[in-house]
């Protein structure tokens, strides 16, 4: 059987590599996104994409989300000594929503598309950002490090899944079991209200944030679990072995 294109992806030539690159365009995947908030998000993105001035691109915005998600981190690690920068932290996470969401929208309305640099870019951003957030909230007093490390590692599980499904089987999740990027902003700014007032639950035994992020870890390793599984059953059908 004749060797298709990817095996040049064993070349250690990189003057063979970039050869197999330039008769192999990139592929975008299908994006699923079903959240909550999915449709009427599109239409407020669209709209502002339509609106921003021409001296702004998409590569201002997604420095912008970077900057706000690692600011909102900060802003948990100053929280430990004055607790209105949970305030800040709310302001940092809208920031981070336009830039993170508004990049690619304003780089689709202006037809300025680079989907092999923009997939790129936007998600090891995304990562390191995770890596700030939660760092703050270890540095913050409202949750414990052990539980803001696990919160790190299963996002960064679930990214791994997606991405590997994105080149496997063509699609990008953008959201599971309804709940995107969007909806865990509006809950985490939610929980920083709720932190001012109640700091420690349950009768006065644990902290609040302590409680949702152990939550969060059941969600989230139910959700690994459950894709993972899936997808795995979808690829063993698609390449069984006669």
């Amino acid at each position: 059987m004749a060797s298709s294109l990817i095996d040049f992806c064993e070349q250690a030539d990189p003057a063979v590599l970039r050869e197999a690159q330039r008769f192999r365009p990139f592929q975008n995947a299908n994006r699923l996104h079903q959240s909550f908030v999915a449709a009427a998000e599109k239409r407020a993105l669209v709209w502002m994409a339509e609106r921003t001035p021409a001296r702004i691109n998409s590569d201002h915005l997604t420095v912008l989300g970077f900057v706000a998600q690692a600011m909102a981190g900060v802003s948990y690690a100053l929280a430990r000594g004055n607790r209105y920068w949970l305030l800040g932290v709310i302001v940092f996470l809208a920031l981070n929503w336009l830039g993170d969401s508004l990049d690619g929208t304003l780089a689709r309305v202006r037809q300025q598309q680079r989907p092999r640099y923009g997939f790129y870019v936007d998600h090891i951003v995304d990562s390191f950002g995770a890596l700030f957030l939660m760092g703050g909230l270890a540095l913050s007093g409202y949750m414990h490090p052990y539980i803001a490390i696990g919160l790190l590692l299963a996002f960064l599980l679930l990214s791994i899944q997606s991405y590997l499904a994105t080149y496997t089987l063509g699609e990008f999740q953008l959201s599971f079991w309804s709940l995107g990027p969007t909806e865990l902003r509006i809950l985490l700014a939610v929980g920083n209200l709720a932190l001012l007032r109640w700091p420690i639950v349950l009768k006065g035994h644990y902290r609040l944030f302590d409680v949702g992020g152990i939550c969060g870890l059941v969600g989230m390793g139910l959700m690994l679990v459950f894709f993972t599984a899936r997808n795995t059953f979808r690829l063993y059908q698609q390449e069984r072995v006669q």
